[in-house]
């Protein structure tokens, strides 16, 4: 496999042969008195005036030789031995050396991609490395909502860029199937049967009052009839009061829920696991037809029936990471850095949800992977500390735990904001989201910034057909790249790779060297992305490319009468359509042959 250590590193391990051979020259000379020579630092240059590559390595020598930089880069660079791969070379600045590629160096990009194909880029950087990404797992109470949707896309290109490097990944759903909020969805889709039952309800302020709420009441009133039927005045004699007629919706809700599961008995279980069941469905449809399949989908509700939290306060108990107050039990957060302690289990005996999730986090390493991504919304913030606490406290070495806190969508159509509420159940789902603007769009706006930048998602510009949308934009350089073949054919010639590979020295346009330059830097790209969980690289990167694609389509002609020049040409966007490809398929984003 052509990896990403030959296609980038092999220039740079050029240039540093070259600038070693300049220095031992010049050592020989008596020009330089070096004890040893430091370390070569060569980077790619930001700006293409300056060259491809740049060397600090007079500025490094200037208080060692006692000399002025500039001084020192001239006897570098007038030392240096002839390379093909290198066109020129500059000194800028106080000291800098520019290295400007040959064209000769920048086309060996096109054979490489040619037969390396899906996997050019790829490495193993990873060494085969258990990484395990945990994400989007939203409460199983409602349909995922376009912020959801921006930790699915996220979350698994994530994923296809850590396997595109050389680790082994886990893509796993972790499933808040216990707990309170479950209880009010429980009692939420009860009350609603209710209804279907011919009671007259009024609607409790905090439950959960979505359309599908009623969906799934209609599932359960056809499965049991009336068998779970109880009179209203019965489910609501000597309630608190909710909170628009003066008392508090949080402690009305609680006893709504607790009457439910005394007068249901077994049959609230029933309730509670039609709507979980619904909705879990509906989440795991949702995220499929996005194109996010996870490995696991773990469930909180098996996890806690089992003695992995039992045993992990016991330990803790007994290495002294736990005290007792007030007749609750607190882990000692502060020991490792967390600004308070946190209650592990409640005076009642009751777990708290943070043991829960503790005891979760070391279990993933217990599972055997090396790292794990935690991907999470903004609003976790102050939950990482306690976290990165426990795991220190599990004997976890936390510098293979990494948390990336992805930031809130704002969705807009037009210049109008659409509200979000959850609860009240006026939202835009993530299925609406994609049936507007579709699935391609969704994924690379969801990915285009920095995670944890908020962001505002323009309905309008992720659905035009124009170059304003970088979506647009980068697939209709593939298609564009796909109607010369077809035009190619419709004069009946036939595309020789041999002959393009053979003559890719004609290759001698500006547009031609930027284009092999910037095909050049994808496995960078891609090696960065990755190891900086950073996946708007690579959009970013794929934006150029096809600019660079677009600006080359317009000023030359790709079929000449030049059979070597025209097969050269070719070859070059073949490799440039190829790239196109494989970068939006990590995205999860298809290239279409046509627009």
């Amino acid at each position: 496999m052509y990896t990403f250590e030959k296609e980038y590193n092999l220039m740079k391990q050029h240039l540093e042969e070259l600038i070693l051979a300049a220095l031992n020259t010049l050592q020989a000379q008596g020009e330089f008195s070096l004890s040893s020579i430091p370390p070569l630092q060569i980077d790619t240059t930001k700006d293409k005036q300056h060259g491809d590559f740049a060397t600090n390595i007079a500025l490094v020598l200037a208080k060692p030789l006692q000399r002025k930089p500039r001084e020192i880069a001239e006897k570098i660079v007038h030392a240096l031995p002839v390379s093909p791969n290198v066109a020129k070379v500059e000194i800028a600045g106080p000291g800098f050396i520019n290295f400007f590629s040959s064209m000769q160096a920048l086309s060996d990009v096109v054979p490489a991609i040619l037969a390396a194909q899906d996997k050019f880029g790829h490495c193993q950087l990873g060494q085969s490395k258990r990484v395990h990404i945990e994400f989007v797992s939203a409460n199983p109470t409602g349909p995922l909502h376009v912020g959801h949707g921006r930790h699915a896309a996220y979350g698994d290109t994530v994923g296809n860029l850590l396997k595109a490097v050389g680790f082994s990944v886990h893509k796993e759903y972790y499933v808040n199937d216990a707990g309170r909020q479950m209880d009010i969805l429980a009692a939420s889709v009860w009350l609603r049967y209710l209804t279907l039952c011919g009671e007259t309800i009024i609607f409790p302020t905090n439950a959960y009052r979505g359309g599908y709420v009623v969906d799934i009441a209609k599932v359960l009133h056809a499965q049991q009839d009336k068998r779970l039927h109880m009179a209203a005045a019965v489910v609501f004699k000597d309630l608190p009061r909710d909170e628009p007629e003066g008392g508090d919706k949080e402690e009305y809700i609680n006893a709504l829920i607790i009457r439910a599961q005394q007068l249901l008995g077994d049959g609230y279980k029933v309730v509670f696991d039609c709507g979980l069941h619904a909705i879990q469905q509906d989440i795991h449809d949702d995220l499929v037809e996005l194109g996010v399949v996870f490995d696991t989908w773990f469930s909180e509700r098996d996890f806690i029936k089992t003695d992995v939290v039992n045993n992990l306060i016991a330990t803790w108990k007994q290495q002294g990471y736990v005290y007792e107050r007030e007749g609750a039990y607190w882990f000692r957060s502060t020991d490792f850095g967390d600004e308070k302690d946190r209650v592990i289990e409640r005076s009642n005996g009751q777990r708290t949800y943070f043991a829960n999730d503790a005891a979760y986090h070391i279990d993933k390493f217990h599972r055997g992977f090396d790292k794990e991504v935690w991907i999470v919304g903004a609003d976790h913030h102050g939950y990482v500390p306690r976290v990165r606490a426990a795991l220190q406290a599990g004997g976890i070495d936390v510098n293979n735990f990494s948390a990336q806190l992805v930031q809130f969508v704002t969705l807009y159509r037009g210049k109008e904001q659409v509200q979000m509420s959850t609860r009240g159940g006026e939202f835009v789902t993530l299925r609406e989201l994609r049936a507007e603007v579709g699935n391609d769009a969704a994924r690379f706006f969801y990915v285009m910034r920095k995670c944890e930048q908020h962001m505002d998602f323009d309905l309008d510009l992720a659905k035009s057909q124009s170059n304003d949308n970088p979506i647009y934009y980068i697939q209709y350089a593939h298609a564009r790249i796909c109607s010369v073949f077809r035009q190619l054919a419709e004069r009946g010639g036939q595309y020789d790779q041999t002959i393009g590979l053979a003559h890719l020295h004609l290759l001698t346009e500006s547009y031609e060297r930027q284009l092999l330059t910037r095909l050049g830097h994808y496995p960078q790209v891609i090696a960065n992305a990755a190891l900086q969980y950073e996946p708007h690289l690579l959009t970013h990167y794929l934006r150029d490319l096809a600019t660079d694609f677009h600006a080359y389509y317009n000023s030359h002609q790709f079929l000449t009468d030049d059979i070597g020049l025209r097969y050269a040409r070719l070859a070059l966007i073949t490799a440039t359509r190829q790239i196109l490809i494989n970068g939006l398929k990590l995205i999860g984003v298809q290239a279409p042959d046509s627009m």
